[in-house]
């Protein structure tokens, strides 16, 4: 059977490109036939599967367990039908038997009821998105025998089967859904030499191509043979037996009618496109792009990083114009440049009549982001946030005004914004919270969000556009919320150095007691541009379970507090960001019922610098924990896959100021280090690699300092989010097991 419509993910004029959250609930759904509903006991935590997993449970209340991990259910992608009468989402669990997780659409209605699973339980699920026209919702799965990885269940038929549509295009649709116009990589213009790109970059010093080595009997090398730097965040670096250099292929602008195979071609120049966005009326087709960049329009960091230069403050810190809003007909014809902007465009958004455009603006790296709209006739962009704290996540122009995303410090939230730009802007969903994956209906009518908080893991959730008569519509996680009481946290500021005000939270441990002393604590976060909120955690809450204070902020250089808040540790990472970290543990450790004497730290990323950075200037922590630890920034630049970060953070490469390269590397001062700690590091992780571990557990054991090292195989960077499953619980209970023995006198592995 031919599915006769375009097969791809389109961008829905009213989804937020948002994160994704949770669903449940839904009454009388209506199914495509053979669809079957699935029975109320598929919601929470699900029958487990034979196998491997943990025994049974006790039922609660009671202190969360580690099997409890596996019973969590994460809601995301959330998608409002076009009629506003459904909600499509993902539902991910842990398939604990078999150490993966499982994703699967679900549908719901908007009115309520039982949520439903609508694709086969044999097979991944992910990233549903419906037709303008709603007949079809389309969804990501990777199914045996397919091309590509896009599907499609047409509800307008008897069968409900899901079918291959491998012609359906990412891009952008009018408001009539007639057509998508989509980006796809082609050969450079007739009239554009096409050399060896890297002969472009004489910097980089590679060598000529002609010179390259090949293997003297190719069957016999399975190695890694490396002459680009990309291999560090690829995983794949060059490619044994390439005869040919590689040739940029710029991304031009392609349309395709819905119920057509056929593609037109619009434009065919020598730079990329990007984030397109058609008119309501589909005449006109906006989008990004810098013409005088380099064919491919996208700026490498891979070629900036390792540019033969100095650093150079003039010219490194000048402000970029690193690209402009195009118009273009759909007809096609010329791009023409709308404005002369000094900064960074995205997010493009049509005001419902078609006669402006909105676009998130970030004048400079160091800049506030801001949302402004400008006339497509022409002229100057204008500001609707003025001076506003925070930064704009996503943007959506609905005919009731312009809503929009935001992280306000540690929560999240849904506002409008006020177009003459002369208030600030309103807050129509928000609270203690974090509102994620936001989504309207074709009428802008309907809302659908997942939120989260401290105490509850993520669901779905619907309102109408103002925030008003929001309601929950799932209730995957109720099994376990039913079980496990999940610790709140007590959020407060505090004046730090400077007299900055600093975000925090104390989360209680299980089973408080007044009059009772408890250890303490404190987690860092990585980044250093990232922050913690007031969202559910597993780390937090395992903690927690143990019996332990657990104190979580957001100093300096965090993210979510403006521009000037997140760049005011730029060259001084471990200075007054530390200082914010020891005056929060200053204020808690005085409260009466805080043992002063068992404090913890722990962190990751750059969390994982602070900490070992930490242990070299207090001896006030009993025990510390570092998890991706930074321990020697020269080591780091040459090792891992992110140079231009402390190219940018510390103002040049170690040759431009080794210096401070040498003062803000904790291995400088391991000698004064007398915490236990122990580390645990990803084998596979390029971000922060495995040589800053070695050399922090081969110092500390050469001193007598009590350290254990945990190698985890097959896991990156991100284990602690998305590794494997008995990885990731192995390393939360040997967490409890660290702090448990250290700071509780427990015995090693009586971590339930």
């Amino acid at each position: 059977m031919v599915l006769s419509i375009l097969a791809a993910p389109w961008r829905h004029r009213h989804s937020f490109a948002l994160s994704t959250l949770v669903l449940a609930g839904s009454a009388g759904l209506l199914l495509p036939a053979g669809v079957a509903a699935q029975p109320a006991a598929t919601r929470g935590a699900g029958a487990r599967p034979a196998g491997a997993q943990s025994a049974p449970l006790p039922k609660g209340p009671r202190a969360m367990m580690l099997a409890d991990w596996y019973r969590v259910v994460n809601v995301s992608s959330p998608a409002v039908s076009p009629d506003g009468k459904r909600v499509a989402m993902t539902v991910t669990r842990a398939v604990e038997s078999e150490n993966r997780r499982h994703s699967e659409v679900w549908v719901v209605n908007t009115a309520g009821g039982e949520p439903q699973r609508w694709t086969s339980p044999g097979a991944e699920s992910s990233n549903p998105r419906w037709s303008p026209d709603g007949k079809y919702l389309f969804f990501n799965s990777q199914r045996p025998g397919g091309r590509g990885n896009t599907w499609a269940i047409r509800l307008d038929q008897p069968t409900g089967e899901a079918v291959q549509v491998p012609e359906y295009p990412t891009g952008s649709m009018p408001a009539n859904g007639s057509f998508a116009v989509f980006t796809d990589a082609v050969a450079p213009a007739p009239t554009v030499p096409t050399p060896d790109p890297f002969g472009q970059m004489p910097a980089m010093a590679r060598p000529p191509f002609e010179a390259i080595t090949r293997p003297t009997v190719p069957a016999r090398f399975d190695g890694r043979h490396v002459v680009d730097m990309v291999y560090k965040n690829n995983n794949s670096g060059f490619v044994p037996g390439r005869r040919t250099p590689r040739v940029w292929r710029p991304q031009q602008l392609f349309r395709q009618n819905v119920g057509d195979t056929a593609r037109t071609q619009i434009t065919n120049v020598a730079y990329s496109h990007r984030g397109v966005s058609v008119s309501p009326d589909g005449q006109w087709i906006a989008f990004v792009a810098d013409a005088g960049l380099r064919p491919d329009s996208v700026v490498d960091l891979e070629r900036d990083s390792l540019a033969k230069l100095p650093y150079d403050k003039v010219r490194d810190e000048a402000e970029r114009n690193d690209a402009d809003i195009y118009l273009v007909p759909v007809a096609g014809g010329t791009p023409r440049k709308l404005m002369e902007w000094m900064g960074a465009e995205s997010n493009l958004t049509w005001s419902p009549d078609g006669k402006q455009l909105a676009f998130i603006g970030r004048p400079g790296r160091t800049k506030s982001a801001r949302i402004y709209t400008v006339p497509v006739a022409g002229g100057t962009p204008m500001n609707v946030l003025g001076d506003w704290q925070f930064e704009p996540g996503s943007i959506e122009w609905l005919k009731s005004g312009m809503h929009f995303t935001a992280d306000i410090g540690g929560r999240s939230a849904v506002l409008k914004a006020d177009l003459t730009g002369k208030t600030a802007p309103k807050e129509v969903v928000g609270g203690r919270r974090q509102v994620r994956g936001v989504s309207f209906d074709a009428a802008g009518r309907t809302m659908a969000f997942v939120s989260t908080s401290l105490t509850r893991p993520t669901e779905l959730f619907v309102a109408n556009a103002d925030g008003t008569g929001e309601r929950q519509l799932t209730e995957f996680n109720k099994d376990v919320n039913a079980d496990v009481v999940w610790s709140d946290a007590e959020r407060f500021t505090y004046k730090s150095v400077g007299d900055v005000e600093i975000e925090a939270w104390l989360m209680k441990p299980y089973g408080y007691q007044p009059g009772r002393k408890y250890p303490l604590v404190l987690y860092i976060h990585g980044g250093p541009h990232s922050a913690y909120g007031e969202g559910w955690f597993d780390e937090f809450q395992n903690l927690a379970a143990q019996g332990m204070f657990v104190l979580f902020t957001n100093p300096r250089g965090s993210s979510g507090y403006g521009a000037d808040f997140t760049y005011s540790t730029r060259g001084r990472w471990g200075m007054e960001d530390y200082e914010d970290l020891m005056k929060a543990v200053d204020i808690v450790a005085a409260r009466p019922d805080v043992d002063a004497t068992k404090l913890g730290a722990s962190g990751g990323s750059y969390g994982g610098f602070m900490t070992t950075w930490m242990a070299t200037k207090t001896t006030r922590f009993a025990a510390i924990q570092t998890d991706r630890t930074i321990t020697d920034w020269t080591y780091w630049y040459g090792a891992s896959d992110a140079q231009g970060l402390t190219e940018f953070e510390f103002f040049g490469k170690p040759w431009d100021n080794q210096k401070l390269y040498d003062e803000l590397s904790p291995i400088r001062y391991v000698n004064k280090v007398k915490t236990p700690m122990l580390i645990v590091q990803s084998e596979e992780d390029h971000r922060t690699p495995m040589g800053s571990a070695e050399i922090w557990f081969m110092s500390l054991k050469k001193q007598g300092v009590p350290v254990e090292l945990i190698r985890y195989p097959r896991s990156n960077h991100d284990l602690s989010r998305t590794g494997e499953p008995w990885l990731l619980v192995d390393r939360l209970g040997r967490l409890r097991d660290w702090f448990g023995y250290w700071l509780q006198g427990q015995k090693a592995g009586t971590a339930n």
